[in-house]
């Protein structure tokens, strides 16, 4: 948008605060380079398209918003003289991308001076060039700072999904190995047992029998109901009774795995009945056996099956196979994040899932959501650990104004008002030193409002803090920025 044309006076503009240190000759070389133009209320500029001018206010109200998601969010408000906003990089040339990083518009009739980029580059080099490699240096060395440490963040979060998973991967690997362990014990006693039945006199059909039972067996103990606590202890006692009055002295020790297995009294007298009285002792301990190797591959199984589980999950979180920018089932991202995250949020936290899973899939980059999503959850985790490790963990998912919410809510002490402004700051964190970079809150919200369009806010009182993630429903054009 263009204003009005207007004269230009070198005493007006010397006398804004940016130019008030400059000679005469400075003042009329930047009277014949730039103009004065007064704006009607409405917009100046737009956020995104290149910046072409530098804006120094003389008289008026000027607004200056960022976008976020498809909302225009307000960050200044000011009729203060003299303030500027634009190309104020100019002086960095085509080392950074030259558009306006906010919109800005005017509320009421406002004169600016205005200074061409391409002008205002030359000024800063020739007038302050000592200024300049200062502030190339800040700015460059601010960025390569925060990407040495944003990786470093990743790293660290790296860190501990690692070291989470190991101990994830542990338990079921080490349950595993020990069932492997014991199955190869009660096998070699399996065979002795069979050994000693087959060297009885016992004819082809009794042998075919017992063969038969256990077959009958191993299919009850994969249909093995699951009993109260009550129950198996009721059925132990009354199968170790029938055991005892069969001759079976060690029926204690095998009831509690028939139990197990889903095997009563009125199998046992199944089994009874197809043997003859002097093999049932070696038989019943030649059936406990087959039983423990069915529960021991079952456990392995499990186990196996864990492992594969959480191998898939970490494969989820990491995207490693997966397109960069694809449409994704956020519930899909959020269970393998919780599930990689799960040793750090520790027993005393409970996790509570209230999903909707009507919504849609949702363009996105998910390997750069699982990120938003841990150093969320690490932050719900950390707070409620230094309450004690006690809390719970709401993870939330809805429409809302056709954007889809995700929202983590903690129980945790809440954030304190007078740093709620500052929290999504860059290297801004209460943690203890050496426990928080302060870019997690930073590279989630570069990641959901600069990457994705969406939005990310929070809501906190003590005892309820929620972060919100909107995510829009539809794809916008990819920003392949760093973030």
């Amino acid at each position: 948008m263009s204003g009005q044309l207007m004269p230009c006076s070198p005493q007006e503009i010397g006398s804004l605060f940016l130019f008030e240190k400059l000679s005469a000759e400075q003042m009329g070389r930047l009277c014949a380079a730039g103009r004065v133009e007064l704006f009607q209320p409405g917009p100046v500029y737009t956020e995104g398209d290149p910046a072409t001018c530098l804006f120094v206010m003389i008289e008026g109200t000027v607004v200056l918003s960022r976008r976020v998601g498809g909302d225009d969010v307000e960050v200044t408000r000011t009729s203060q003289r003299g303030v500027y906003a634009g190309a104020m990089q100019a002086y960095l040339g085509d080392r950074v991308r030259q558009v306006y990083t906010n919109s800005m518009r005017v509320t009421q009739p406002t004169r600016f001076f205005v200074l061409p980029a391409d002008l205002f580059a030359d000024v800063m080099r020739e007038w302050f060039p000592m200024a300049v490699h200062l502030l190339e240096g800040l700015f460059f060395g601010s960025k390569n700072t925060q990407a040495m440490i944003g990786q470093r963040e990743r790293l660290l979060a790296l860190g501990s999904l690692s070291a989470g998973l190991t101990h994830e991967l542990n338990n079921p690997a080490a349950a595993a190995v020990r069932a492997t362990a014991t199955l190869r014990e009660r096998v070699a006693k399996m065979r002795r047992k069979l050994g000693l039945i087959a060297e009885g006199p016992f004819s082809r059909d009794v042998l075919a029998g017992l063969v038969e039972i256990q077959e009958r067996t191993a299919e009850r103990v994969a249909k093995a109901p699951v009993l109260s606590p009550l129950e198996a202890s009721d059925r132990e006692d009354t199968l170790t009774e029938w055991l005892e009055d069969h001759g079976i002295d060690y029926g204690w020790q095998v009831a509690p795995t028939f139990v197990q297995a889903g095997l009563d009294v009125d199998w046992l007298e199944q089994v009874a009945a197809a043997v003859d009285e002097e093999i049932l002792p070696n038989a019943v301990g030649w059936l406990n056996y087959t039983i423990e190797t069915e529960l021991l591959m079952s456990e392995i199984e499990d186990s196996t099956t864990r492992i594969s589980h959480l191998v898939d999950a970490a494969k989820q979180y990491s995207q490693l196979d997966r397109a960069p920018y694809r449409v994704v089932d956020v519930h899909e991202l959020l269970d393998s994040t919780l599930l990689m995250l799960s040793g750090k949020l520790g027993a005393g936290i409970e996790v509570v899932k209230e999903y909707d899973r009507t919504l849609p899939p949702v363009p996105a980059y998910p390997a750069e959501l699982n990120q938003v999503w841990t150093n969320l959850i690490d932050n719900a985790a950390s707070a409620m650990n230094g309450g004690g490790g006690q809390g719970t963990l709401t993870v939330r998912t809805a429409l809302d104004h056709e954007r889809l919410l995700v929202e983590f809510r903690d129980t945790g002490p809440g954030v304190p008002p007078e740093i709620k402004d500052r929290i999504f700051d860059p290297f801004f964190t209460t943690k203890p030193v050496g426990e928080g970079t302060g870019l997690g809150l930073d590279i989630s919200w570069r990641i959901v409002v600069n990457k994705h369009h969406g939005s990310l806010r929070v809501e906190s009182v003590p005892g309820d803090t929620r972060f919100q993630v909107l995510l829009p429903l539809t794809a916008e054009t990819p920003d392949e920025e760093p973030v």
